[in-house]
């Protein structure tokens, strides 16, 4: 084993930014059929909680640690969000036009991007990729205030609960990392027309391809090494 070298050219990563945020209201079976663009997504926090230790004594000594279930929250901000959140958000509109609140809210998967930099590449160094599942969002405080000399966008957030999914080998999740930099170039791309979708075209003849959140069980398979 070499000595350790810290800072070295190329290993300065950082990372920073969000966007491509995309909804995916669910389906009846626990499924995320139809994609749509999140657009003015400004922010998400990630707040895990839970996993902590509960020790146990016995014969006057720590006999052990119990560990609790760890769960996946989120706060979510942005600008606006896309009408298919509405219902997410315990909406429901009769008729176009006429919303009420306070309905039976909707869970949904979510998506988003944020960037990863180095010393040498900047922020052309890669990307990663975030799913969350199985999310809920409660009822959020909106904020309405007079235009003045110094008018400010409203910003709407909301706290965001998960409920993990079984995964096969593996303890449940509700949340799902995919780091570009290490993960095959090709696969990725196979990953991201899931994730996005694709257009159709003629020449070559190829079908359109609509915007879907794949299972974890599924992406496990997709990006798997020989």
């Amino acid at each position: 084993m070499s000595k350790i070298v810290w800072d070295k050219t190329g290993e300065r990563t950082y990372e920073t930014g969000i966007d491509r945020g995309v909804l995916y209201p669910q389906a009846a079976g626990g499924t995320y059929p139809k994609g749509v663009a999140w657009n003015g997504l400004t922010t998400v926090t990630e707040s895990p909680s839970g996993a902590e230790a509960n020790p146990q004594y016995a014969d006057n000594i720590k006999y052990l640690n119990l560990i609790s279930a760890e769960e996946f929250g989120a706060t979510v901000e942005a600008f606006t969000y896309p009408d298919e959140f509405a219902i997410c958000d315990g909406s429901a509109e009769p008729s176009v036009g006429l919303v009420l609140g306070q309905q039976t809210r909707k869970q949904f998967g979510l998506c988003y991007r944020t960037v990863l930099g180095n010393d040498t590449e900047g922020q052309d160094h890669g990307y990663k990729l975030h799913l969350i599942y199985n999310a809920l969002a409660a009822p959020s405080e909106k904020g309405y205030s007079s235009i003045n000399d110094s008018p400010e966008a409203i910003s709407f957030s909301w706290e965001i609960s998960t409920t993990p999914i079984e995964i096969d080998g593996y303890r449940p999740a509700a949340s799902i990392t995919i780091d570009s930099t290490k993960v095959d170039k090709t696969k990725l791309a196979a990953l991201e027309v899931i994730l996005y979708g694709k257009d159709a075209t003629t020449e070559p003849a190829v079908e359109a391809v609509d915007p879907r959140l794949p299972l974890p069980a599924e992406i496990i398979t997709l990006l798997k090494t020989v």
